[in-house]
């Protein structure tokens, strides 16, 4: 789901890349997805460097100034990066210096290290591929999908997700259940909701959903494209950006359209 405020997140954050796991050419795409949560004050990727396997990854370490961070495979069959990257991750936790955790990875190894960084306060955005396991995701605030990043690096590589059109939005009664039950629970006793709400409220019982995953940038381009919902942009005065509400056409369409309380018209 793509935020729609564009105020300035101040948040710090420490990207832990777990090479071994990842490829190069999405790099660029998930250092500019984490600049919408916050400032990457700590880069990392971490892998055997000394191998072939690895190949590729140094122009993007050198291009975006990531430290790569030395592992080797001590035997066969052991994943010595996963526990090199948790012991830094809880070097960096317990230095009080940031605010959240980006772990960019497709392994389940790291779900109780998402689910320790939580426990301590911080927020935890979670980056991988469709194949996550699914404790993995649970256990992020935020699960961002790679597929949904677009890439600079491999523009022949990174196609747009097709739009999915309006009958299989609204044949999708997980996604339509979500996204009503969202909006019910932000809303105001006249029906309307705050988009910015709807979101937050989305995000903590999916924290995987996105809207690009149906080809939609916006969460409101995807709630004006199932034609269940009705939007409204409204500008509160004094110079603020423009918010925008949403509300269940079946609320809107039984009683007369009124404005979101505390907006002008």
């Amino acid at each position: 789901m793509t935020a729609e405020n564009t105020g300035e997140n101040t948040a710090k954050l420490a990207v832990l890349i777990d090479a071994d796991n990842a490829k190069p050419a999405m790099v660029e795409g998930l250092l500019a997805e984490v600049a919408r949560y916050g400032t990457a004050h700590v880069k990392r990727a971490y892998g055997d460097w000394t191998g072939t396997r690895l190949k590729g990854w140094k122009e993007q370490l050198l291009a975006q100034s990531i430290q790569p961070i030395q592992q080797f495979a001590y035997t066969t069959g052991k994943n010595a990066t996963d526990a090199a990257m948790v012991i830094d991750a809880m070097d960096l936790l317990y230095s009080a210096r940031f605010d959240g955790f980006c772990i960019v990875s497709s392994d389940s190894d790291f779900t109780r290290l998402a689910a320790r960084i939580r426990e301590s306060g911080l927020t935890v955005y979670g980056f991988g591929e469709r194949k996550s396991p699914k404790p993995f995701v649970a256990a992020c605030d935020k699960f961002i999908y790679i597929e949904n990043l677009q890439s600079t690096a491999a523009p022949a590589e990174a196609k747009p997700t097709p739009r999915t059109s309006a009958t299989k939005l609204k044949g999708d009664t997980g996604l339509v259940n979500l996204l009503r039950h969202a909006v019910e629970a932000a809303s105001d006793d006249d029906g309307w909701a705050q988009l910015a709400s709807v979101g937050h409220i989305i995000t903590k019982q999916r924290p995987d959903f996105d809207s690009r995953t149906y080809g939609y940038t916006k969460l409101s381009d995807l709630l004006a494209a199932t034609t269940l919902f009705d939007l409204d942009r409204r500008t509160p005065g004094d110079g603020k950006a423009a918010i925008i509400y949403v509300c269940d056409k079946r609320r809107t369409d039984n009683t007369p359209k009124q404005a979101p309380r505390g907006a002008e018209p």
